[in-house]
């Protein structure tokens, strides 16, 4: 009886605990985009340091290169891709007006071309359709932006992540190993070495996701941009940037930036030659993430569903913003793993296999 109660003690203590953390990250989420972004940045590089440490040097001192290296890299792509970047959306959100009036231009002529062999009131309907989706899509696309930057982007915020991030970063990459050692000597004696498997398994999930995914993610995102401002597309580098960033939900960014890269090849170019490049560029992109990028950064390591990625990016971004957004991969690491290992356990147990017959 003592065993069950000691059981149900630990039970309460932990959902205790998991939902005072959720609390508090709810309570304390318009402050924590830095520090998150700062434990993101860490884990991301924490490889590199250890193979800087390995080659003889320091801790301190392979942290200072790597965070240098980190920033350089960072402020560098800033300088110069940032300035054209946002020059594009606003040359982009300037002729989306127009774009929408060619769009139904061509729908109108379609209807005039092939009018024997379609029903107008259908395409009447498609036309009708087509406004309103667009229209929904406008209002979504606003308020996504709108909820961006009025909670998690305001200037006070992105300060935060431009002067307490690196700081942030710093600190942990130096620190890594003794937090991990001095979380360790906190875990409770009887589960250790359970607890030691099932992170290794999160680690394992995040690794695979956030530095193999996130790697092919940039990778993508400048072949597409480099590919599409080759091709003469116009926003041609807005789009790469974005489609290669989506990318980290499977095949959302590459279906995403194939329609809005056609759509504009269709409303720039006058012939269909062109059109097909743009398109050519997105086929190799994907043949490249699904051939060479994906199993040689990646690997099998994910374990992470698709649905299931899609559905903690928007929970953890309606529940905590921005923040939500940077810890609902991790979070659905953990629970994915979670989930497995009670599973595994329940399929072991006599609850799923019944009493045994033998005496």
């Amino acid at each position: 009886m003592s065993a069950i109660s000691h059981h149900n003690h630990s039970w309460r203590f932990w959902f205790v605990s998991f939902l005072c953390a959720l609390i508090l990250i709810y309570l304390l989420r318009d402050i924590l985009l830095p520090f998150v972004a700062g434990i993101v940045v860490a884990y991301f590089l924490d490889p590199l340091c250890d193979c800087l440490e390995n080659a003889g040097l320091s801790r301190t001192f392979a942290t200072v290169i790597v965070t240098l290296f980190f920033l350089s890299v960072f402020l560098l792509g800033l300088a110069f891709i940032l300035p054209v970047f946002f020059q594009q959306i606003i040359k982009f959100i300037n002729i989306l007006p127009s774009f929408i009036d060619v769009v139904y231009q061509k729908i109108d002529g379609l209807r005039e071309n092939f009018s024997g062999g379609f029903d107008p009131d259908s395409l009447i309907g498609l036309k009708s359709s087509l406004n309103t989706g667009l229209s929904s899509a406008g209002r979504w696309v606003t308020g996504v932006v709108g909820n961006v930057v009025k909670g998690s982007l305001a200037l006070l915020n992105l300060l935060s992540l431009i002067f307490i991030t690196p700081v942030v970063t710093f600190y942990l990459l130096r620190d890594w190993d003794r937090i991990v050692a001095r979380v360790d000597g906190w875990l409770p004696r009887a589960h250790r070495a359970t607890i030691h498997s099932l992170a290794r398994e999160v680690d394992d999930t995040l690794a695979g996701f956030i530095r193999g995914q996130g790697t092919v993610c940039l990778i993508l995102g400048g072949f597409y941009a480099l590919g599409l401002t080759l091709a003469g597309l116009n926003f041609g580098l807005v789009i790469g940037f974005v489609a290669g960033i989506l990318s980290f939900i499977p095949y959302v960014g590459a279906v995403i930036g194939l329609l809005l890269s056609v759509g504009l090849a269709l409303f720039q170019f006058d012939h269909f030659g062109s059109v097909a490049i743009v398109a050519v560029v997105f086929f190799a992109g994907q043949f490249l993430e699904g051939n060479i990028l994906t199993p040689k950064l990646v690997g099998e390591r994910i374990g992470l569903h698709p649905v299931w990625v899609i559905f903690g990016l928007l929970a953890g971004a309606s529940l905590f913003g921005f923040v939500g957004v940077l810890l609902a991969v991790p979070a659905a690491a953990v629970i994915g793993v979670g989930v497995r290992f009670a599973l595994n356990r329940y399929m072991t147990s006599t609850y799923y296999t019944g009493p045994s017959d033998e005496k």
